[in-house]
């Protein structure tokens, strides 16, 4: 799958949902740090099979993985993306790259909080997809 393939721009464009992985799997002390890959694979199934809960139509997910997580696969309803080098990077240039296009970041970082919001993104906790 190609990873730069962000739905065009378009009013009726579905809600781009940024998934900070490292982040959201770090949120949650349950061992996750002896499989951090096997962690974003849990993640990435279960947002294949919920989507983000409480958001009504159609949303793009993208989940986007780093260091020991490179590598993780897509699956139908959840794209993922390797970060080469900062995963904070990589999903600043994704939300740059949907200018104009509702987006929403799920992370507790708050210098990521700081630049996606500058760039017009919604944020959002890891327990808006976390049970």
């Amino acid at each position: 799958m190609n990873e730069d393939a962000l739905a065009p721009v378009t009013e009726d464009a579905p809600l781009l949902v940024i998934v900070d992985a490292a982040n959201v799997v770090g949120s949650v002390p349950d061992g996750w740090w002896r499989d951090r890959r096997g962690a974003a694979e849990r993640l990435r199934d279960r947002l294949a099979a919920d989507g983000v809960p409480g958001r009504a139509g159609a949303v793009e997910i993208v989940l986007v993985v780093e260091g020991a997580a490179r590598g993780v696969e897509s699956v139908p309803g959840v794209r993922v993306e390797s970060a080469a080098g900062s995963g904070d990077d990589h999903m600043v240039e994704l939300v740059e790259r949907a200018a104009g296009r509702a987006c929403l970041v799920v992370t507790a970082d708050r210098e990521l909080r700081r630049r996606v919001t500058e760039l017009g993104a919604d944020v959002a906790g890891p327990r808006t997809v976390r049970p």
